[in-house]
């Protein structure tokens, strides 16, 4: 099981200290260690590392200085078979259980109350997952932890607090504990969840980043966890 304390006295030292030296804009650590990063991504070296639902809707881009990688349109290609996100990004040749997912983002059109984000965990095919919805307004159909089990998305939580989207960059951090059955979820404030639930139904899988039908620029990934089969 993780410890979340170190994992977020490590998260904090990662943002006050401006992240971790990647080579070409991603790594990994062999060695699964649970207070060191297990994948990287700052999109400086491309995307290649990422399986997207549909990849036209993907575009890479910069930001000043830095890399970000995002969504170029609402309406995706990619129609699921049950009510679910449409766009959707997965890191290729990872599956977790227990999950630390933190990176940048920002969104890039204003849609309104659903204005959103979203971040999949515990991924284990396009019927079988959970994913946060990080809507600006929160209802049963937005601004909610979510599961979809071979059936249309439903929300774990009934989450009131508004997600205080703008124009500018934030800081999401996703926490899964599959022994406990815990899932948070933090923006900006790293110190209090926005929301969390207690679910035990899939318990590994893949973990990816997307919107339901908005559109966001994402950069500097960081994954921390244990790997599927890993002692």
């Amino acid at each position: 099981m993780i410890d979340r304390h170190r994992l977020r006295a490590w998260l904090l030292c990662m943002v006050v200290c401006g992240g971790l030296a990647v080579d070409h804009g991603l790594a990994e650590d062999q060695d699964h260690q649970p207070d060191r990063p297990i994948f990287l991504e700052t999109f400086a070296g491309g995307a290649d590392r990422w399986e997207p639902t549909d990849p036209a809707a993907w575009t890479l881009s910069r930001d000043g200085d830095r890399a970000v990688w995002g969504l170029n349109r609402r309406k995706s290609d990619y129609q699921p078979a049950v009510r679910s996100p449409h766009n959707i990004a997965l890191v290729k040749d990872l599956e977790l259980t227990d999950t630390v997912i933190s990176f940048e983002v920002r969104s890039t059109r204003d849609t309104g109350n659903h204005r959103d984000c979203c971040v999949f965990f515990n991924y284990r095919d396009p019927e079988h997952f959970y994913y946060v919805h990080l809507g600006a307004r929160p209802d049963p159909n937005s601004g909610q932890i979510m599961i979809v089990d071979g059936a249309p998305r439903r929300p774990l939580t009934q989450n009131t607090r508004r997600v205080p989207w703008d124009d500018g960059w934030h800081h999401v951090k996703l926490e899964r504990d599959t022994a406990s059955g815990r899932i948070a979820v933090y923006f900006d404030d790293m110190a209090q969840p926005l929301m969390e639930a207690t679910d035990r139904r899939f318990t590994a899988g893949r973990i990816g980043i997307g919107s339901f039908d908005d559109m966001n620029d994402f950069t500097n990934v960081k994954v921390y966890g244990k790997r599927v089969g890993a002692d």
